[in-house]
């Protein structure tokens, strides 16, 4: 029953949407840990190391990646990922957007032994959702001219392919992932107008 209720909560917490750059957010890297069950519980499990060589973690966004520039996604790696992994999925949101949490891009069913994606790369065989610009596929940090924004990447390893339609939203892959998450980890960058 605890278990239950954590899970609903969690999603209640993580599903906001709307606006370029949302409101919570954090920097680093997080932990999720197995459990008999599938369920992520805090404090035990693998970490995924989720890095770029084209800003350090709590650096700057490179105007390339961003609206201003190329619009392209940044390149990205990770390492950890848990051994029965069936997939990885990746979202990238900003955590400052004046209307809550904005997803600029969602990628699941990536292949469990990827460790690397090019810039302007989607991998094989993966699915793109509908990020908050209304357009499958990565759109850049965009936010409104002030303070910079922080942009989460996150990477979920799952223990299940997840079964989503095209169009897939962030809340969408949360309900997929909630009870078969195996671990997860950040990356947090900023980038101002």
């Amino acid at each position: 029953m605890r278990s239950r209720f954590v899970g609903v909560v969690l999603i209640a917490t993580l599903g906001g949407v709307a606006g370029c750059g949302g409101g919570g957010g954090g920097v680093g890297s997080g932990t999720a840990t197995p459990s008999g069950s599938g369920t992520a519980s805090p404090g035990t499990a693998a970490r995924i190391t989720v890095s770029s060589p084209a800003f350090t973690d709590g650096g700057t966004v490179p105007g390339r990646y961003t609206c201003s520039g190329a619009d392209v996604s940044p390149p990205l790696a990770f390492s950890g990922v848990p051994a029965r992994t069936a997939g990885l999925a990746l979202l990238v949101e900003d955590q400052d957007a004046p209307g809550g949490t904005f997803t600029h891009w969602l990628v699941w069913n990536m292949d469990p032994h990827t460790t690397s994606l090019p810039t302007g790369a989607t991998p094989p065989g993966a699915a793109q959702g509908r990020n908050d610009f209304l357009k499958t596929g990565y759109s850049g940090p965009c936010p409104p001219p002030g303070k910079p924004h922080r942009y989460v990447f996150t990477v979920y390893a799952a223990d299940r392919r997840l079964a989503l339609r095209p169009g897939a939203t962030a809340a969408d892959i949360r309900r997929a992932l909630s009870g078969h998450t195996l671990a997860s980890g950040t990356l947090t960058a900023r980038y101002g107008r």
